[in-house]
């Protein structure tokens, strides 16, 4: 039962801190490895589940944006995000900037293939990196 909790927790903790609302999934991950919650490869899965769905929260709000431009500030980010597409949602993890990326890929009504696909790769790559220093610092310790 305590197992399933943890799972939750994470869960909820990365799904949330992948929209706008406030979050830090990453501490969330770090207690639980280092409590030992649960194997390593799961808590990594469950945290880039939540983490990306969240991500596609706001892709999905972003397609809600009308589509005219109204400044030059924004004609310049539409140059740079349509100059390198759906890529530029590996730093969809990045706090603030990550969230707009993922609000900006829906405004661009970005193809959902690659937009999925980006997203997921750069969270699940966050959390392995998050996990990986973390089990290093615990064998550092002992």
């Amino acid at each position: 039962m305590t197992e399933i909790l943890s799972f939750a927790s994470l869960f909820t903790s990365s799904f949330l801190s992948a929209t706008l609302l406030p979050g830090s999934s990453e501490a969330v991950l770090v207690a639980l490895l280092v409590a030992g919650a649960g194997p390593v490869w799961a808590l990594v899965l469950i945290a880039t589940i939540g983490n990306s769905l969240g991500g596609m929260t706001n892709v999905m709000l972003g397609r809600f944006f009308p589509e005219r431009i109204q400044s030059r500030w924004q004609g310049k980010v539409k140059d740079w995000l349509v100059r390198f597409g759906p890529a530029t949602l590996l730093l969809s993890w990045v706090p603030l900037i990550g969230d707009l990326l993922c609000l900006l890929a829906g405004w661009l009504r970005f193809s959902m293939g690659p937009v999925v696909f980006f997203l997921c790769l750069g969270k699940a790559l966050r959390y392995i990196i998050v996990a990986a220093a973390t089990l290093q610092g615990m064998a550092w310790w002992q």
